[in-house]
């Protein structure tokens, strides 16, 4: 004989209705198919964590947070140590920095450059890029075997074939392909007042550290490659995964984007 008390009885006896010993939590079941789009967006984007997710996801990051602790995810790629820059020989340069002159409010105003060396099959090679100040875009980039002014130029001409001009202002760090004459006599042709970083302050072209800091983390080893040719087009598809993908922390979305939004309409 079965002496259980009747559900009706129970829930006299707890205070409860009826109905409420029934009552599943949904929020287990939100949590998981929460969990699943985070997994699906760590496939594409590896190194997000969870600001960016709650971003792409549009959902509240201290939701995801919660998600991704209660489930114990991680992102894939993780910062493991700091970004170690490439010192070069810098002689110092009469030309001052003048970023705090300006205050961009559209693209194009002020571009910045810099380069970085690969450590690729028992030699370096050398990636050199310019960014728009403003949007953070890539604009232009080369890789090249040698850090030269040549490459330095070479960027700056397919960022000015792109874009249809130059800027008003271009600002690098004081490494010798910059300050050159050639560079510096470019510039003023081209109607861009240039600007260099004081000696022994990178951090004054921060735009540039931080590119070249996540594309060291997100990239990977350059030996992944056999070619310098197969290296070349993983570097493509990466920075056009940065422009048009992947979501910037302070834009709050990806840089082409950002752009597209805020360039001046054609005259």
């Amino acid at each position: 004989m079965n002496n259980a008390p009747s559900k009706a009885a129970l829930a006299r006896s707890l205070g409860v209705s009826r109905q409420s010993l029934y009552y599943r939590p949904r929020r287990p079941a939100k949590d998981e198919v929460l969990r699943e789009r985070i997994l699906a967006t760590l496939k594409d984007h590896p190194a997000y964590g969870h600001r960016r997710i709650a971003l792409a996801l549009k959902r509240n990051k201290k939701f995801i947070l919660r998600v991704m602790r209660l489930y114990h995810i991680r992102p894939t790629i993780t910062r493991k140590g700091r970004y170690q820059r490439f010192q070069r020989e810098i002689t110092p340069t009469a030309i001052p920095s003048r970023l705090k002159e300006f205050c961009p409010i559209q693209p194009d105003a002020i571009w910045v450059g810099d380069f970085t060396r690969l450590w690729f099959h028992s030699r370096y090679v050398y990636l050199a890029t310019v960014m728009d100040f403003f949007t953070r875009e890539v604009v232009a980039w080369q890789l090249g075997l040698h850090h030269t002014t040549r490459l330095v130029l070479d960027v700056l001409e397919e960022a000015e074939r792109k874009r249809g001009r130059g800027p008003q202002l271009f600002h690098s760090d004081q490494g010798s392909e910059y300050t050159s004459q050639m560079c510096v006599q470019w510039l003023i042709r081209h109607n861009i007042i240039p600007s260099n970083s004081p000696k022994g302050k990178p951090w004054t072209n921060g735009r540039q550290e931080s590119f070249y800091s996540t594309f060291k983390l997100e990239f990977g080893s350059a030996h992944s490659y056999k070619t310098v040719e197969q290296l070349t087009e993983a570097i493509g598809r990466f920075i056009h995964y940065y422009n048009t993908r992947r979501i910037h922390s302070s834009l709050k979305m990806p840089p082409r984007q950002f752009y597209t939004t805020k360039k001046r309409p054609s005259s």
